[in-house]
């Protein structure tokens, strides 16, 4: 009977454990796929984040296509106006050349008309004398060779009382004949001469009227033409305005455009800091074994070996293989790609491969030292079963409250935060640096730009200007550690 009791208690026993590990197994299946629901909501909400970004570059970079379209326009119409304005300027000091000889040829018109008037005066009185003149001599003749009167002239050479008063007389008659006719003859030719210079003068007031008439000509066609010029002019001046209105628009809207691209950036960079947290979190539930060796290919030792130069070319040796060791532990982890170049070109993982170090490494070939580490790793050395690295200063940034620090990198394997620091997570888009490490959070698996630039002062340019800082292999926090957390959340 005791033995069936004691049987009994034993099955019992036995069923009571296994319901237990059976509800802790369910209530961690449970708790799991909590976490990876928020997991997937977080990247959702990060897809939306890229979409939204990549719309807004879209916008960008088609008001700038438009903006450099405009600015041509304006070249073009700035070199139009100029040489609108150069005709301009020419067709007025044209005008002000033939509004001075229309106004010498007045002046000589004038002068023309004054002398034609004074030869027409000098005209008439040439010919009252030479008329008065004709009329003397006529009257004389008539003295000479017509009879009656006391002053006939045969008279008074009848009268003669001897011949040589008769000659006397008579040649003093012919004297006053041919004096007469002398003086019809001078006046006659002055006449001919005042006619003359007459008709010379009205020849040249008829040219200079004629030349007036085409300067008049000239001018009102030059001044038709600068009228059209200077409305060609105005519409130019009205059309560069309205150009350059655009221009200031388009500044204005880009200035906006790039206000929300920070403010994008920004939310990604927090979302994705986030998603490596849960991650992280998760990952640390159900921890996993990373360790081993790996068959690599010769490619795969050079990527391998090239981004440990690109991310710790300055770090000591350990330094090395910690970053060689949270690629690796990625690599065998559930939560990421499952080979060494799918690690690294994950997307928005490694800044030292986004900016395209690592491949100018690959071809220029890793050196030496970062081979041997790499080969190492391959062969199953591991410096901790981290998962994510970046800098102290974005570690305590970001209020990463467990990590190991082995040169200038924070290497951790569960995103543990402070609570004041989890209230101070949202980076401020204020300042570039700000803003920046929350972008490199997305990268669990380098830390480069602003990090590396806080990394310490003894860190090469390879470490600052890579993901030296760790952000690789961090949770990304410096941007490679963000990323790999949303990079294993898609493996997932």
């Amino acid at each position: 009977m005791r033995k069936q009791i004691l049987s009994a208690l034993i099955i019992i026993t036995v069923l009571f454990t296994e319901l237990s590990f059976a509800s802790k197994g369910s209530s961690m299946d449970d708790t799991i796929a909590s976490m990876q629901e928020e997991e997937a909501k977080t990247q959702e909400k990060i897809s939306d984040l890229e979409k939204q970004t990549q719309e807004t570059q879209n916008a960008i970079d088609e008001l700038n296509e438009q903006k450099e379209q405009t600015q041509n326009n304006v070249s073009s119409l700035q070199n139009q106006k100029s040489q609108l304005q150069d005709t301009v300027d020419d067709y007025s000091d044209k005008l002000e050349t033939l509004s001075a000889e229309i106004t010498e040829t007045e002046s000589a018109m004038a002068e023309v008309s004054a002398q034609i008037i004074a030869l027409n005066e000098d005209l008439q009185a040439a010919e009252t004398l030479r008329i008065e003149r004709y009329e003397s001599l006529k009257k004389r003749m008539q003295m000479t060779y017509e009879r009656g009167g006391d002053e006939s002239l045969l008279l008074i050479l009848f009268d003669s009382t001897s011949l040589q008063d008769f000659l006397t007389k008579y040649e003093y008659i012919n004297d006053i004949v041919a004096y007469d006719q002398m003086k019809m003859e001078e006046y006659q030719a002055l006449v001919d001469s005042i006619a003359a210079q007459i008709a010379e003068i009205e020849k040249k007031e008829a040219e200079l009227d004629e030349y007036q008439t085409q300067l008049d000509e000239k001018h009102e066609e030059l001044a038709d033409l600068t009228d059209t010029v200077m409305g060609q002019l105005s519409s130019t001046n009205s059309t560069l305005s309205s150009e350059r209105s655009k221009l200031d628009d388009y500044d204005k809207q880009l200035s906006d455009l790039d206000e929300k691209m920070k403010s994008l950036e920004s939310q990604t960079a927090a979302a994705q800091a986030e998603l490596a947290k849960q991650i992280a979190e998760r990952l640390a539930l159900t921890k996993e074994d990373t360790s081993g060796s790996y068959s690599a290919s010769a490619s795969e030792l050079e990527w391998l070996a090239a981004t440990i130069q690109a991310e710790a070319g300055g770090e000591s040796y350990t330094g090395k293989l910690a970053v060689g060791s949270v690629i690796m532990n990625r690599v065998k982890s559930s939560a990421f790609p499952n080979d060494i170049v799918s690690v690294i070109t994950q997307t928005n993982q490694f800044a030292s491969y986004r900016s395209g170090k690592v491949e100018l490494i690959i071809s220029a070939g890793p050196n030496s030292t970062c081979i041997q580490a790499a080969q190492e790793v391959l062969g199953g050395a591991r410096v901790g079963d981290y998962l994510f690295f970046m800098t102290q200063y974005w570690a305590d940034y970001y209020g990463i409250s467990e990590y190991t620090m082995i040169g200038n990198h924070a290497f951790f394997y569960r995103w543990v935060t402070n609570k004041k620091s989890e209230e101070q997570s949202t980076p401020d888009t204020s300042t570039s640096e700000q803003s920046e490490p929350a972008d490199n959070t997305q990268d669990s698996g380098s830390q480069d730009a602003l990090p590396e630039d806080n990394a310490a002062p003894e860190a090469t340019p390879e470490d600052n200007g890579e993901g030296d800082g760790g952000s690789e292999g961090d949770g990304g926090s410096e941007g490679d550690g963000q990323e790999g957390s949303g990079d294993g959340e898609n493996t997932q």
